[in-house]
């Protein structure tokens, strides 16, 4: 195996549904040489992904942006599909979107792209003269396992625990490296068998101590659907990843027991140390736009 480093991670956007001005909408794009595979399209999607391109990875220009995977339809990993499907057509990508993820996928696709029937006959039989390819839409609606497969890379689907959707994280194993991303779960075993000794881990995170300051309904949610700081730890000690990357992070400021408000560079930082209690890899906090190799 060729171990050349030509696999990169960027971080297109690292946020949750809370609007946060520096965190678009949860995507992971992978880069492999010129191919890019997004996982997820939350908000700013193609805007994001233009400004990696600006930083020279040309993987992520628009008319690149050709495959994507998604982990489950909560609507701030999905906001961006209308930019995903439309603004690389109008752009002028000639190739069809790919699209793989769970059930419900294609009936959520067919709604977006018939929710623009206008604007797509204006661009096709007005003065653009748009293609009729860029605009396909290839949807499949994935069971676990290898669900992808080219010259570059392959990926597996594995089921995680994020109720009551069918929710997925993906392994992507390319030439150099093994790359899992978590989408959203709770503590889940299923993903720890498949991220063992991987090179990257990219996995959501919430803090586990501002979890206990949230009122009953919202801290009997987040503990059963997504990953506490302390959790986590555990899900890095047996997996073992390379380097463990944080996204999708909830901060959970408040004010401690004296009244000061907690500021979230305080909050991440304990959430770091939550992990490196358990975990003696790398542990990165991730932005925006953030590459890692």
């Amino acid at each position: 195996m060729n171990k050349e480093s030509i696999t990169k991670v960027v971080m297109l956007g690292t946020g949750t549904p809370n609007p946060v001005p520096e965190r678009s909408g949860p995507s992971v794009a992978i880069v492999v040489n010129d191919n890019s595979y997004l996982v997820d399209f939350g908000t700013g999607i193609v805007r994001q992904a233009e400004r990696a391109n600006q930083k020279g990875i040309r993987a992520l220009e628009a008319k690149n942006l050709k495959t994507a995977f998604l982990t489950h339809a909560h609507s701030d990993h999905t906001l961006g599909l209308a930019d995903l499907i439309f603004t690389p057509w109008v752009l002028e990508r000639e190739d069809a979107l790919k699209i793989f993820g769970p059930k419900g996928l294609k009936k959520m696709v067919d709604h977006v792209v018939a929710a623009y029937e206008d604007d797509i006959n204006a661009r096709m039989f007005g003065l653009e003269q748009a293609n009729s390819t860029g605009i396909e839409v290839k949807t499949t609606e994935i069971e676990e396992g290898i669900v992808y497969q080219d010259e570059l890379v392959t990926v597996e689907a594995f089921l995680v625990d994020h109720p009551p959707f069918e929710a997925f994280g993906y392994r992507f194993t390319t030439p150099d490296k093994v790359i899992v991303v978590s989408g959203d779960t709770c503590y889940n075993t299923n993903l720890i068998e498949h991220a063992k000794n991987c090179d990257i881990l990219i996995h959501e995170v919430i803090s586990s101590t501002g979890v206990q300051l949230r009122d009953p309904k919202w801290k009997k949610y987040h503990l059963r659907v997504h990953t506490t700081s302390k959790d986590l730890a555990k899900v890095a000690a047996e997996a073992n990843p390379g380097k463990l990357v944080f996204y999708h992070q909830l901060f959970m400021v408040a004010p401690d027991e004296t009244g000061r408000m907690v500021t979230e560079a305080e909050r991440e930082e304990e959430m770091i140390n939550d992990v490196k209690a358990e975990y003696k890899g790398t542990v990165i906090s991730a932005r925006d736009l953030d590459i890692i190799t």
